[in-house]
């Protein structure tokens, strides 16, 4: 069981050279030490242990290398500038990351034991967590199942581990407008399936149309349904959100999109500022018909890497689409200074998002 649970600790002897925040992008270097446990039937969870970034083996059956059992969330750590050190809504990563693991027949966690070690592993790599405007360290819990076996059937043995990569800005555009491809060939994920969890082959089948749309000079994909291409969905690694009528509408949870952290904390904060948030089904001829009436103010989209990604431009059908004269919006800015405030310790959390490391 967890409670009889130590988490072991082995410091690495040898420190990398950390990288300038001017190079960071996103995802490219990890710290000095990651966490790491495993799960068996006879077991449960045991070999708990904060060691040294390493490479781990795997059989060349292992399940999540044929059938696809890996499942992943994404959070940040933030240094405010009297170097405290923030988490932004954790418990809701691992709560998302539980319903993952049951959807893909894969052992749930507890989720107190799972913060301890996040705590303790964010506090002894703190000296990465960059200070720049907008830099942050992005944190990436993941689990596989690693049987050899090969037939088809749930693993009975697990690897749950995280790893750390100090970030800049997410898009080389930083904050700034992008450029929305619209697909039509292909689609990310049909309501019964697991489009609703952060599960790898998500990302895998979305890759083809994503590569095609940056080759013709866009940021990212914009997915419609997979019934009737008429809906939206989701863009790329965010959730989708349109300023209508000074009514802020986003399309519904109804199975195929992903509950995103950053999508809740938006509408939330929304709200609270008396805007009205509509959460229903949104027609891509819907959002068309808006922009060139002039009734579409803005939109943007919202995800744990950019935060907050104003769009400025949508291409569909061989035709492309100004929104708000391809220029940031006064509620994306808003919402994006506010978010950061908070995620930094700049400002009060009324929500009670913040969770202080150490």
């Amino acid at each position: 069981m967890w409670k009889d649970l130590d988490i072991s600790l082995e410091k690495a002897t040898a420190l990398k050279e950390k990288p300038s925040v001017e190079n960071l992008g996103f995802g490219q270097y990890f710290t000095d030490h990651m966490f790491k446990m495993q799960w068996t039937q006879d077991q449960g969870w045991h070999d708990a242990r904060i060691c040294p970034y390493e490479p781990f083996s795997m059989d060349p059956a292992s399940t999540v290398l044929h059938y696809g059992q890996a499942i992943f969330e994404g959070l940040k750590a933030y240094k405010s500038y009297d170097k405290q050190i923030y988490l932004f809504r954790p418990t809701d990563n691992f709560e998302r990351m539980n319903n993952a693991a049951s959807r893909m027949s894969m052992p749930r966690f507890p989720v107190e034991g799972a913060m301890k070690a996040l705590k303790a592993l964010v506090y002894l790599d703190r000296d990465w967590i960059p200070e720049a405007e907008g830099s942050s360290l992005y944190l990436r819990p993941t689990m596989i199942g690693v049987d050899p076996y090969l037939g088809l059937k749930p693993s009975e043995s697990y690897i749950f581990y995280v790893i750390m990569s100090p970030v800049g800005a997410y898009y080389a555009e930083g904050f700034s407008p992008t450029k929305i491809y619209v697909c039509n060939d292909y689609v990310r994920a049909v309501k019964g399936g697991v489009g609703d969890v952060k599960t790898a082959g998500n990302y895998a089948a979305s890759m083809l149309a994503s590569e095609k749309a940056k080759k013709d000079g866009y940021t990212q994909v914009l997915w419609l349904d997979a019934c009737e291409r008429k809906y939206v969905e989701e863009v790329g690694t965010s959730n989708i959100f349109f300023y209508i009528d000074n009514k802020l509408v986003t399309p519904p949870l109804s199975g195929s999109i992903l509950g995103g952290i950053t999508r809740n904390s938006v509408i939330k904060l929304v709200r609270s500022w008396d805007i009205e948030v509509e959460e229903r089904p949104i027609s891509i001829d819907e959002v068309i018909e808006a922009s060139q009436n002039g009734s579409l103010k803005e939109s943007f989209a919202t995800g744990t890497a950019a935060v907050i990604s104003p769009v400025g431009e949508l291409f569909y059908n061989d035709a492309s689409y100004l929104i708000n004269n391809g220029e940031t919006g006064d509620l994306s800015i808003r919402l994006f200074k506010d978010l950061q405030a908070i995620q930094y310790g700049h400002k009060d959390d009324p929500h009670n998002w913040r969770v202080r490391v150490g």
